[in-house]
């Protein structure tokens, strides 16, 4: 078990060693046959036209912002087609600032490997999440103050018709669709599992002294329970807003008040008013929020 937030501040403050390593030299991209294997060969049929808010925030009690959002458009057909476009959003854990390079490599490593691995979306966007975790865990293992490093990792992949979500930890997804708003992301947390087994409510889970203790994280190895993502697929409409974000929104604003926000601010006021919010109930942590709108589903000639 992870207990993202504390955890991090006691690591910051012990004594570790500090081997420095200049970014460029732990970021070297996979070669070919490292990632292998062919996309798949099939026609753009339908291109989602997105409209796409970003907006990260420190907060008020952090030094320095372990939050990362990132994204990648493809401009060529055949990626288009087979792979689609990606937003994503990785919350970051770790002394000496090891948090937000644990974010940082995590989403540079899974857009590299899902844009370049074979097979279908899903399994190259659970294979692109294994991928930066093996990367970040071998990181910490030869740099002393990157020991422990890990992060969150929620990635919205818009492919076709279709949407698919790669998720681990506590980042969320959220997505509001013909007035219905509802959590797509399963928290990967303990008290989100006592929830599951009926031994919490939902209510009492907001505010449990434990709320932050994660389950998994990409870059952290488990010894009892492997890495193992959470994939979804599901069918896009016309319509559809999607919201990324890490804890730092969730904890501070309740699912209620999210929701009339999204249903009453054009996009770009809701993303900025979201995070205000944030900050005027604490700001304890980063918080960062992604919103995805669905104008429409183009269908492409053959």
């Amino acid at each position: 078990m992870l207990f993202k937030r504390f955890w991090a501040r006691e690591q910051e403050n012990a004594d570790l060693p500090r081997t420095e390593t200049p970014m460029q030299e732990i970021t070297a991209e996979f070669s070919a046959e490292e990632l292998g294997g062919a996309l798949p060969d099939e026609p753009l049929r339908t291109l989602p036209q997105v409209k796409f808010v970003a907006r990260s925030e420190i907060g008020h009690a952090r030094e320095n912002n372990e939050d990362k959002f990132d994204f990648y458009e493809p401009d060529e057909t055949a990626l288009l087609a087979a792979r689609g476009s990606v937003y994503l959003v990785c919350d970051g854990m770790g002394g000496h600032n090891a948090g937000q390079i644990a974010s940082e490599l995590a989403a540079k490593q899974f857009l590299h490997a899902y844009y370049h691995r074979g097979g279908s979306a899903q399994d190259a966007a659970r294979q692109a999440v294994l991928q930066a975790h093996y990367y970040l865990a071998e990181m910490a293992s030869k740099i002393p103050s990157r020991h422990g490093m890990g992060t969150t990792l929620t990635a919205l992949i818009l492919k076709q018709d279709e949407g698919i979500l790669a998720h681990v930890g506590d980042s969320r997804c959220y997505r509001l669709r013909d007035g219905q708003f509802e959590q797509l992301s399963r928290d990967q947390t303990l008290v989100a599992q006592l929830v599951e087994q009926g031994i919490l409510t939902p209510e009492q889970a907001r505010f449990h002294p434990q709320r932050n203790v994660i389950r998994q994280a990409v870059g952290v190895h488990t010894p009892h329970e492997p890495l193992e993502p959470d994939i979804e697929t599901f069918p896009l409409q016309a319509g559809d807003v999607y919201l990324l974000c890490s804890d730092g929104l969730t904890d501070m604003v309740d699912d209620a008040d999210i929701e009339v926000i999204l249903k009453s601010e054009p996009l770009t006021r809701a993303a900025w008013k979201l995070i205000d919010r944030a900050l005027a109930h604490g700001g304890r942590d980063n918080v960062t929020v992604v919103l995805v709108q669905v104008q429409t589903l183009q269908r492409i000639e053959a």
